[in-house]
């Protein structure tokens, strides 16, 4: 894949609201999939499907901690995305 390719798959991805707020949260904290769950207030399935889709994306990697697996954001394009779209100076929509 060029790096046009690899952009447009990655932008495609966080196309989705909820792919890219939890992106979002995982840009400032890791969590796991109950902390995530709980802030959004959807079911644990809903979630585990969107996470699943990121990690297979190369956006995400999880890393077990015990019983819990513990998510993060490895794609520097998608860290730098979001750090764009939460500025101040973006206007909102």
């Amino acid at each position: 894949m060029n790096t046009f390719d690899t952009s447009a798959h990655i932008l495609k991805i966080l196309g989705h609201p909820l792919r890219l707020k939890i992106v979002a949260g995982l840009v400032r904290q890791p969590k796991c999939v109950k902390d995530i769950w709980g802030c959004l207030g959807l079911p644990q399935a809903v979630i585990s499907q969107q996470l699943a889709m990121l990690k297979a994306s190369g956006i995400i990697e999880g890393t077990r901690h015990g019983v819990e697996m513990h998510y993060t954001v490895i794609d520097p394009l998608a860290k730098v995305l979001v750090d764009f779209i939460e500025q101040d100076s973006f206007p909102a929509r």
